[in-house]
């Protein structure tokens, strides 16, 4: 399994269809998953450290998880079939439960845990959108570096189609 990081979530115009961006924490692939307006929304707002008044079914089932007793530990994408991505959440007695994607990575966000995908899935799935080799290794993890990888993201989305990722 490979470790990713959450670069963040755009709405793709002119379908309007929103994706969020995943990259690889030690690597230069790149994994964008369309997914639905509510956990684009969530996914977005937890990114922020936006606290809602009334929980979000996200921080619902991560409330519940913590009263249980148990946490999650990690998130693991593991298949995707005709562009659909599959996930898994991984709790801290062993227990692993089937997730969407974008579901598992809203948890991640609020569980403040890794996300790992399998290598399968980012060889399939994966994209390199730019040549990190170009920038100092310790200016990568700058506001500056993830301003720029937005910005060379969104001028990727300019020239993709979703069929772009289909086999």
């Amino acid at each position: 399994m490979i470790e990713l990081e959450i670069v963040g979530v755009r709405v793709e115009m002119p379908s309007n269809q929103p994706l969020v961006l995943l990259r690889e924490a030690r690597g230069d692939r790149h994994l964008p998953i369309w997914i639905g307006t509510a956990e684009a929304t969530a996914i977005a707002l937890a990114q922020q450290g936006v606290i809602p008044p009334r929980p979000l079914t996200h921080d619902l089932l991560c409330d519940v998880v913590k009263a249980l007793g148990r946490s999650v530990t990690g998130v693991n994408i593991t298949a995707v079939e005709d562009g659909v991505f599959y996930a898994q959440l991984v709790f801290d007695d062993g227990t692993v439960v089937g997730s969407r994607a974008s579901d598992g990575l809203a948890i991640a966000l609020r569980a403040h845990c890794p996300v790992h995908c399998a290598a399968a899935v980012l060889e399939e799935a994966g994209v390199r959108i730019s040549d990190h080799d170009e920038e100092e290794p310790d200016a990568i993890d700058s506001p500056e570096a993830d301003e720029r990888e937005l910005r060379r993201f969104r001028e990727f989305l300019d020239e993709v189609e979703p069929e772009d990722f289909e086999k």
